[in-house]
């Protein structure tokens, strides 16, 4: 079955800053429980560090602590294509120097079957989008104040 015949769900993209570099493995978990329940397929997954003179330098997906233990071994060779240099080195510039960026593209798997389901109804997504988390828990956090009331 080619990828176009399958159930594909809205692909999306993080850029997650990890200053000083410390790339610690926290999150990890959190991460494979997602891929683990079918909520999200890793399609690419990239870090690099930029050193303290700005230069860009690819992480291996193994041993990002140093602990001597394979951290991202089971998301190593996780390249769809979607990710090129030119994103790495955009992605770079969003960090300062001595920091590391991770990117992740994912496929929200969950969503698949629903908009297959509304392509064959013939209905067509026409737009999509994300409302940043910060601008979420402002406005919840407005409701609840007793001015809001």
């Amino acid at each position: 079955m080619t990828v176009t015949a399958q159930p594909v769900g809205p692909i999306d993209y993080l850029a997650v800053e990890f200053p000083g570099a410390r790339l610690e493995g926290k999150g990890l978990a959190a991460l494979l429980d997602l891929v683990e329940r079918g909520i999200i397929r890793i399609l690419d997954l990239r870090v690099v560090k930029v050193s303290d003179t700005g230069d860009v330098v690819a992480v291996a997906l193994t041993d990002l602590d140093d602990d001597g233990e394979l951290d991202l071994a089971v998301f190593e060779g996780a390249r769809s294509g979607l990710l090129d240099d030119d994103d790495l080195a955009q992605s770079a510039r969003l960090v300062a120097p001595g920091d590391a960026v991770g990117l992740i593209v994912y496929e929200n798997t969950w969503a698949g079957p629903f908009v297959t389901a509304m392509r064959e109804a013939g209905a067509e997504v026409v737009a999509s989008g994300r409302i940043p988390a910060d601008d979420v828990v402002a406005a919840l956090d407005a409701l609840e104040s007793p001015s809001a009331g």
